[in-house]
């Protein structure tokens, strides 16, 4: 079942999205693989990634699972570099690290890098962040896939370790340090539009 997973994850595009409802696509070609999920739940690989999964596991194609969402063009995130607080949300919400920056400084999306999985776009606290069709619109290749799979793995490689080193101690919560880079975006805009 192991090649089997393989194969299928060889065939998801490594957005890494988790519209699927899995966390991430391997997980989602595992339950695949254990005929626990079907074919038609991943949106950005749509209509052509369902026909390759049926045609590897000899099946009928079936239309994409609305529950799931639908399939759109390649998007990727844009942040409005005025609007950012530097509270890093984003840069922790992406799973392919698309996304650069520091605490209380602005942040910006590598365009080449992002999946356009619009996990960055929630957990904002100030809505800067907008989910664009590339232009001039492309289609998500092979390569894009496994670049993605590769940052993928080192994210999570990175993120283990860091949890193995013990933790630095620096008074705030980091609930509260968001708060306060939100009341100082909030202080910021109202001396604007004065």
């Amino acid at each position: 079942m192991v090649a089997l997973a393989e194969r299928i994850d060889a065939l998801l595009p490594q957005t890494q999205c988790t519209k699927c409802g899995y966390a991430g696509c391997r997980p989602y070609a595992d339950a695949i693989a254990a005929d626990q999920a079907g074919i038609n739940q991943c949106p950005p690989g749509g209509a052509s990634g369902i026909a390759k999964l049926a045609a590897l596991l000899d099946r009928e194609p079936v239309p994409l699972n609305p529950a799931n969402g639908i399939e759109r063009p390649l998007r990727v995130a844009v942040i409005d570099e005025s609007l950012c607080i530097g509270c890093a949300l984003c840069i922790q919400a992406c799973p392919v690290g698309a996304i650069v920056g520091s605490a209380k400084r602005m942040h910006t999306v590598i365009p080449q890098l992002c999946t356009g999985c619009d996990l960055c776009v929630p957990p904002c606290p100030v809505d800067c962040i907008e989910m664009l069709v590339v232009q001039p619109p492309r289609e998500w290749t092979a390569q894009d896939a496994q670049a993605s799979r590769e940052r993928f793995v080192a994210r999570n490689l990175r993120l283990a370790a860091e949890k193995l080193e013990p933790p630095v101690s620096s008074g705030a919560t980091r609930t509260d340090a968001v708060r306060a880079a939100v009341e100082r975006a909030r202080a910021r805009r109202s001396q604007a539009v004065r």
